[in-house]
């Protein structure tokens, strides 16, 4: 069974050591489209602000401007979780999947790695296996993302609305490659 997985962070900046403030994970399977596996952490921040994680500004300013819920639910105190739990977490989760996918190689997975060293953890990918669904996209007429979007930055269901897009634009694409599938 080909398994593939769809990682999405929300954060409170853009460079590589910014803080984490929640991922959402879906494990899916693009031969049957079925999804299934949802993984949702909270991350604590203050344990990533002590190892120097950043805050930009900017970003504060945007997280104000959005859906009072969605922002709520992204920037709550409450519910946190241990650094090294969250990614004990993610390397269970990640077990077994050949394709890791997040919507441009220069921030989830990036931002991931940033903190794994500064932890002092091994990565529990090999480079080759990070997919950009950013890069997929553009081979469409149309973002695909559209036809899911919900709950914007929510990270979970960012990653089921991507996971959702991916499968759509391999159908629509009449991919079978065993590279991008297997």
């Amino acid at each position: 069974m080909s398994i593939h997985s769809t990682i999405d962070l929300e954060t409170l900046g853009t460079c590589p050591n910014a803080v984490i403030l929640t991922l959402g994970a879906v494990r899916f399977n693009p031969k049957t489209e079925e999804l299934y596996d949802e993984l949702y952490l909270r991350f604590d921040v203050d344990s990533q602000l002590d190892l120097g994680r950043k805050v930009d500004e900017k970003t504060m300013e945007w997280w104000g401007k959005q859906d009072k819920d969605v922002m709520w639910e992204a920037l709550d105190p409450e519910g946190r979780l241990d650094l090294n739990y969250c990614l004990d977490q993610l390397n269970k989760f990640l077990v077994g999947s050949s394709k890791i996918w997040v919507h441009g190689c220069g921030f989830d997975s990036v931002l991931l790695e940033s903190l794994y060293r500064m932890l002092q953890r091994p990565i529990p990918w090999q480079y080759w296996q990070i997919q950009d669904s950013r890069t997929l996209f553009n081979l469409m007429e149309e973002d695909p993302r559209k036809l899911f979007q919900t709950q914007l930055h929510n990270a979970l269901q960012d990653s089921i609305n991507q996971s959702k897009a991916i499968i759509h634009t391999i159908n629509k694409l009449g991919i079978s490659n065993a590279r991008i599938m297997g």
